[in-house]
């Protein structure tokens, strides 16, 4: 387990993100908003969720079949494009203050993703190759 993981600035992003989402879900539930709204938010706690787990538990390292920062950002990405065609919705229609607050927390989330995103960007490098520490010329 890594313990230095939650402590840092993209634990706590997951974190947040987990958070925010279960919020969201919360209020798209309780304000009976239409079934999508709940999917989406539901969704994206869930593999936020699994991020969070497969960094804390170092299965990054373990299982390389995958690079996991790309996965994480195209999560990210295309958790943000759903999230804004969503949430705009929701705040739009605003059948209830319920839909309208699930509407502006999806669209926190929707930050809350680009940020991960960014911040998993400038983590990775695409011109240093897997696994060595000095490229070879």
């Amino acid at each position: 387990v890594d313990r230095a993981y939650p402590r840092s600035v993209r634990g706590v992003l997951k974190i947040s993100r987990t958070l925010v989402a279960l919020a969201t879900l919360l209020c798209f539930v309780a304000s009976k908003a239409h079934e999508a709204y709940a999917a989406l938010a539901g969704m994206e706690a869930v593999i936020t969720v699994l991020f969070l787990l497969l960094y804390l538990l170092r299965l990054d390292a373990r299982i390389r079949c995958l690079f996991w920062p790309l996965a994480d950002i195209l999560n990210s990405v295309i958790a943000a494009l759903f999230l804004l065609v969503v949430c705009l919705f929701a705040i739009i229609i605003r059948t209830n203050k319920g839909t309208l607050a699930g509407g502006v927390l999806g669209l926190i989330l929707l930050v809350l993703c680009l940020v991960d995103a960014v911040l998993l960007c400038k983590k990775i490098s695409l011109d240093k190759a897997r696994g060595r520490s000095a490229p070879t010329k």
